[in-house]
């Protein structure tokens, strides 16, 4: 049910409501997002806060489920675009002296801490033109959730798509991930494999009695050596896949010949297959090998050829390119909106020890969202001592 009265959840007294400025300097917005620590599963302090500023702007209908917002314009345009961001992050660095950690600090015109590009930076872009962008020429619905940085199945997407689809619909869609300011069309898909020996157990000392089952893995190993990646045109964008090994198991004990083995196997695959093609190509390169596929999640096309996303490419006024990882925007293209990404920052640095963001970026983003939405350009000089 959409409802604009304020959710169960922010009745209680919240851990820590923090007063957003949204009208303020986005970069400044984008530190004090980043100083309401969100690891996953702990982002209901910063969806507490995000809902008191959403619902203080009466031309927004807000919905809440669970620590994810649903935040809409009603003004019956023509078109609806999404525009969506998660509220998580992966755990604070460990390392000592580690700068991309909570709170945020800056250092000139670069903020530091973790969030800065994945993706706070996208999210308080977000929230600037839901609060200065009452009148946009394209009804527009921003999406905040919870939970993308864990297993699927705890997603706040899509819980969102399972309980209120109708909230998620719309024409195009546009998920602020980090991408330097350059729109990446579509995503490729993923899925994992557990490729299976198996040997017979005998004490080390007496090696022939048994049959080594980490021994027998060699051959899937010079499989995944020897394979080459294929890049595939989808759309006019070529998609580079990979195949790799991320695991091994085996052994029992330090004199013990190992009965069992396991190599952990990911593919990255093109968006012009689903997942049992995927699985159907991984199954014939280990032909003979016990396998099991353990996870997947299909890529999205990129989806540039919808007028919406044409006309977002024009006003960013950057060649597009592919997105190689997966991302949400495979959630879109599953419920029939053509996405893309497109964030400021470096997504080489999102959970890095070192992550940030510059000052400009996230500037350069608000300033092609508001072209594409017809809002007027606000002043982005940086601010004296930044």
């Amino acid at each position: 049910m959409v409802s604009n009265e304020p959710s169960p959840e922010s009745t209680a007294a919240p851990q820590a409501l923090h007063d957003l400025d949204l009208t303020g300097d986005v970069a400044d917005l984008t530190a004090a997002l980043m100083d309401i620590e969100s690891v996953s599963g702990q982002e209901r302090a910063l969806a507490d806060t995000l809902e008191v500023a959403l619902r203080r702007l009466g031309h927004l209908q807000v919905h809440r489920d669970g620590d994810a917002l649903v935040a809409r314009t009603l003004l019956g345009r023509p078109e609806r675009v999404v525009l969506a961001g998660h509220l998580d992050t992966v755990p604070l660095p460990t390392t000592p002296g580690a700068r991309g950690t909570v709170p945020a600090t800056w250092d000139g015109a670069t903020l530091y801490g973790r969030g800065a590009t994945d993706m706070k930076g996208g999210v308080a872009v977000q929230l600037a033109l839901a609060a200065t962008l009452p009148d946009p020429n394209r009804d527009v619905t921003f999406i905040f959730y919870d939970h993308e940085e864990v297993e699927g199945s705890k997603s706040g997407l899509g819980r969102l798509a399972r309980n209120s689809p109708e909230l998620l619909e719309g024409d195009f869609a546009i998920l602020l991930e980090p991408t330097n300011g350059t729109v990446e069309g579509g995503c490729n898909g993923t899925s994992r494999y557990k490729v299976r020996t198996r040997g017979v157990a005998a004490h080390s000392a007496r090696a022939w009695m048994g049959v080594n089952a980490i021994h027998a893995a060699a051959p899937i190993l010079a499989i995944l050596a020897d394979y080459t990646p294929a890049s595939v045109d989808v759309d006019g964008l070529s998609y580079r896949e990979s195949l790799n090994a991320v695991r091994i198991n085996g052994g029992i004990a330090g004199n013990v010949i190992p009965d069992d083995c396991e190599v952990e196997v990911n593919y990255r695959f093109a968006p012009d297959k689903d997942l049992a093609a995927a699985q159907a190509h991984v199954f014939e390169l280990f032909q003979g090998f016990e396998i099991e596929r353990t996870d997947g999640a299909p890529g999205a096309r990129p989806g540039l050829q919808h007028p919406a996303a044409a006309s977002f490419v024009a006003a960013v006024g950057r060649t597009p390119m592919p997105k190689f990882g997966w991302t949400d925007v495979s959630r879109f293209s599953a419920l029939g909106i053509p996405a893309v990404n497109f964030g400021p920052g470096d997504a080489l640095l999102a959970h890095s020890d070192d992550e940030h963001v510059t000052r400009a970026a996230i500037h350069d983003c608000l300033a092609a969202l508001r072209r594409w939405l017809g809002g007027a350009p606000q002043d982005t000089a940086e601010p004296a001592g930044r």
